[in-house]
């Protein structure tokens, strides 16, 4: 398991400018900044890397194109829809435009998430010895 790391700010102001002309809600996620499109999660980044949410035939595709191109694992645990994507791809202003475009259009014809309400903490319940 890989330890955590503090998000990029390098990386997180590269995906500001980026997603500056789509219409994002932007959040923070663990430090880390995260975008959302109708309350679904689009890109954020995360340690020294950038995830993109895909669908499973663009994953493909961007893990045939790119060798470095990883499955999104935080703490081990696979998140299905998204993929790390390498410096070559976000280094690279055409190609970035294009995998943010792809995302972009699959994430945006995703039903609206609702935000949920925060449930409130119940106080504590009594017990007899508390009463004693």
């Amino acid at each position: 398991m890989t330890k955590w790391k503090k998000a990029s700010e390098e990386l997180g102001e590269l995906i500001g400018e980026s997603v500056s002309e789509y219409e994002v809600e932007f959040r923070k996620m663990f430090g880390s900044p995260v975008y959302f499109v109708n309350g679904n999660m689009f890109i954020g980044v995360h340690g020294d890397g950038i995830m993109l949410r895909l669908q499973e035939e663009d994953q493909q595709k961007l893990y045939d194109e790119y060798d470095e191109a990883a499955p999104f694992t935080p703490n081990g645990r696979r998140m299905r829809e998204y993929a790390l994507i390498p410096p070559a791809v976000y280094d690279d202003e055409i190609e970035f435009r294009k995998w943010l475009d792809i995302s972009y259009s699959y994430v945006s014809s995703l039903p609206k998430k609702e935000k949920k309400e925060k449930k409130k903490k119940a106080a504590p319940k009594k017990t007899k010895k508390s009463e004693k």
